[in-house]
């Protein structure tokens, strides 16, 4: 057996679940490193805003998710292009490494003036001839409220979890918060809101506890760390519905 067959056969596999956290870590250190990539998060979450509030239809959204993932997509290939150029260039001026993050730059730019032109062509007319939505809003854009409401809750997540985690640490199992918590009551508030009853909104709290406690029992995450998910779970999702139902009046 060679050398290339013997490495191939004892190098260890990866999980799905390391997979997924490598993944994760990229993105984290991208938004750590990043500033741009900062700005994109935060007018992802104005422009996922502003969608609820003007009533997007289903395709407007699905035009605007696009572009936001578009944008990220492109300011995430530039940090590793970035990064590949310094490795190579031991940091010292190189024309054709500075021409590699010029076009990486002009890709994010394109990204970005692409997603202005779809945020202008969904937005524009709306905000022109915006009055003030009618009594039957939330009950019609619930599913677009609770997305919106997941999607606020995920970014809280991330946040928290790239300023806590350790370097070298899993963003998947572990860390301040518990996302699988907070996802887990956001679902249950948003459920609350959305069907009125008691019956449904038990059972989904049952739910939402029985994942905690899971959390908890297999020593994935602290009690502090299940709590402060809940609460941010919660605070988001009744904030974005309460947010919404200003609107309606």
């Amino acid at each position: 057996m060679d050398e290339k067959e013997t490495e191939k056969k004892y190098r260890p596999k990866k999980s799905l679940m390391n997979s997924f956290n490598h993944a994760i870590n990229g993105f984290l250190q991208s938004f750590k490193m990043e500033r741009n990539m900062k700005i994109h998060i935060a007018l992802a979450v104005v422009v996922i805003i502003a969608a609820l509030v003007t009533q997007v239809t289903r395709f407007e959204m699905m035009a605007l998710v696009l572009a936001i993932a578009f944008v990220i997509f492109a300011e995430l290939v530039n940090t590793a292009v970035e990064a590949v150029v310094d490795i190579a260039t031991h940091n010292q001026y190189n024309e054709l490494a500075r021409l590699a993050k010029d076009v990486c730059a002009g890709a994010v730019f394109v990204a970005a003036m692409c997603a202005l032109v779809i945020g202008y062509l969904v937005f524009f007319r709306k905000l022109y001839t915006y009055s003030y939505l009618s009594v039957n809003y939330i009950n019609n854009l619930s599913g677009y409220i609770t997305f919106a409401a997941l999607v606020l809750v995920f970014i809280a997540v991330i946040i928290l979890k790239s300023r806590s985690m350790k370097k070298g640490g899993n963003y998947v199992q572990g860390g301040m918060p518990s996302g699988h918590t907070a996802f887990a009551f956001a679902l249950f508030t948003a459920i609350a809101f959305v069907s009125g009853d008691p019956v449904s909104s038990t059972f989904a709290a049952v739910l939402a506890l029985i994942v905690a406690e899971s959390r908890m029992e297999t020593k994935v995450h602290t009690f502090a760390e299940v709590l402060v998910g809940a609460f941010m779970g919660i605070g988001i999702t009744v904030i974005v519905f309460e947010l919404a139902e200003l609107f309606v009046f």
